[in-house]
């Protein structure tokens, strides 16, 4: 019993020997770089100020539209690339567990036989069990924490895939949004070329009865045979692009999408939350795909540490105590027990310059995720500044675009009016017709920019995370 007391006194002492090992950290202190970006965005018009809402607005909440919130939630449980995503979460989960476990000594249950000759050619038998520390996984004590740089690589790792968890989520979300935006705007597209089609076909019939009985020329029937195709064009280009955007949707949704999600009937514009704006740039430092860039950055100055420690020498630690026998049934008598502890000095002579590569190596990779960091809030800010230049634009251009729409309906009015009383040429009113629909086409597409426009804002400020998602 004595033994086994003297065997553990001696491992705990290498266990204090590990923890003082943590005070020789050799990784160089992390200062948060400068954000290479104006203190402020550009602003453009009238935009509202105040404190940022869309971190802190669930995307619950800033869709309030049924439809589209129902098909984000289906992305949400099915998409694969999400999916996808958070394994790797797990996965970077698994690694940190797997370095922190090298902090600590590896305890094993074994038992063996050893047989073999003697000096004088008699051959022998020995029998162990016991606990051991193995060779083959001999505890390093972490003097100058090489290990602990190691562990803290594995956890900024881990949160950097957090972080990208997260962006992915809210990627899926603006995805979606945009997805559903387009096949509104498609949709509506579909309508006024279905409701023009029918127009021109009723008008071409007119004309044509008009040139049998001699009061319309060949050069006015085959105009209004040019827009009766045109309407006809326009109709399968927009059946086309509202199936590729049902396709778009379902590749999102990971599933076919519910048709009465997605079907008729489902022009409405779609409701947005109002989003308060406040201009400072380091707002940006909120935002996921930030975050991880700078979790790398982080991970990648805790790998100078271990590069470091690298040429310092190394204690590794193996151990055993159990019992000990020349005959199998004596394995556990009294007088059996026995111990073994067996720490060694390794320290670095030559090496042929590999660890001074590590370190050199190490050192570029943090200069390489230094300037990913900074790029990643240059692209963030010019996200977030495009997206402020279209929230004070878009809305001006709409209100002008109906107003030009309304014009071109008086004027198709008036020019078929003018027509029928032989005031005016076919042609005038062809062209009349011509205008109001490319108007009624932009009113339309200039529409769901804004909604775009308003859920691109919200998604690069960094909104759309929702700690209650996977």
């Amino acid at each position: 019993m004595r033994d086994l007391t003297v065997f553990f006194k001696r491992t705990a002492m290498a266990a204090a020997l590990a923890t003082l090992g943590a005070c020789g950290s050799m990784t160089p202190d992390y200062q948060r770089p400068a954000a290479p970006v104006p203190a402020e965005f550009p602003v453009t018009g009238d935009v509202a100020s105040g404190p940022v809402g869309a971190p802190d607005l669930p995307w619950q909440t800033f869709f309030a539209d049924d439809r589209l919130r129902q098909l984000i939630q289906i992305a949400l449980d099915n998409n694969r690339d999400l999916r996808v995503a958070l394994l790797h979460v797990e996965q970077a989960r698994a690694t940190v567990d797997g370095r922190n476990a090298d902090r600590f000594p590896s305890l094993y249950a074994g038992a063996g036989l050893t047989r073999g000759t003697a000096s004088d050619g008699s051959v022998g038998s020995s029998f162990t069990a016991g606990l051991t520390i193995p060779a083959t996984l001999a505890y390093e004590v972490d003097l100058f924490s090489r290990v602990h740089s190691l562990s803290e690589t594995a956890f900024a790792q881990y949160l950097a895939s957090t972080e990208a968890g997260r962006a992915a989520q809210i990627s899926l979300i603006g995805g979606v949004a945009s997805a559903y935006f387009a096949l509104q705007s498609d949709s509506a597209l579909l309508d006024l070329a279905q409701q023009t089609l029918a127009t021109r076909e009723d008008s071409f019939k007119l004309i044509q009865l008009r040139f049998e009985h001699g009061a319309s020329n060949q050069l006015d029937l085959s105009q209004a045979r040019s827009l009766l195709e045109s309407a006809r064009a326009s109709v399968a280009q927009s059946m086309r692009l509202r199936l590729q955007d049902v396709n778009a949707l379902n590749l999102l949704l990971g599933q076919t999408a519910p048709l009465a999600l997605t079907g008729a009937g489902t022009q409405t514009p779609v409701r947005l939350a109002q989003l308060p704006l406040g201009l400072p740039s380091e707002l940006l430092l909120r935002r996921p795909d930030v975050r991880q860039a700078e979790q790398q950055l982080i991970a990648a100055n805790a790998n100078i540490g271990a590069a470091r420690a690298a040429f310092f020498p190394k204690i590794l630690l193996t151990a055993s105590a159990g019992s000990v026998s020349n005959q199998l049934d004596g394995l556990f008598k009294d007088g059996s027990f026995a111990w073994s502890i067996a720490p060694q000095l390794l320290l670095p002579i030559f090496d042929a310059g590999r660890n001074r590569a590590n370190l050199a190596l190490a050192k570029v990779q943090r200069e390489v995720a230094l300037a990913q960091y900074e790029k990643s809030i240059q692209s963030a800010f010019r996200e977030v500044a495009d997206a402020l230049a279209g929230r004070a634009t878009l809305a001006q251009q709409l209100q002008a675009q109906q107003a030009q729409t309304v014009a071109e309906a008086e004027r198709a009015r008036l020019t078929d009016l003018r027509f029928k009383n032989g005031a005016s040429s076919y042609l005038d009113s062809l062209d009349a017709q011509r205008s109001l629909f490319a108007s009624q086409q932009a009113e339309l597409q200039l529409s769901a920019q804004v909604q775009q426009n308003l859920a691109a804002l919200y998604r690069v400020l960094g909104g759309g995370w929702s700690a209650e998602q996977p």
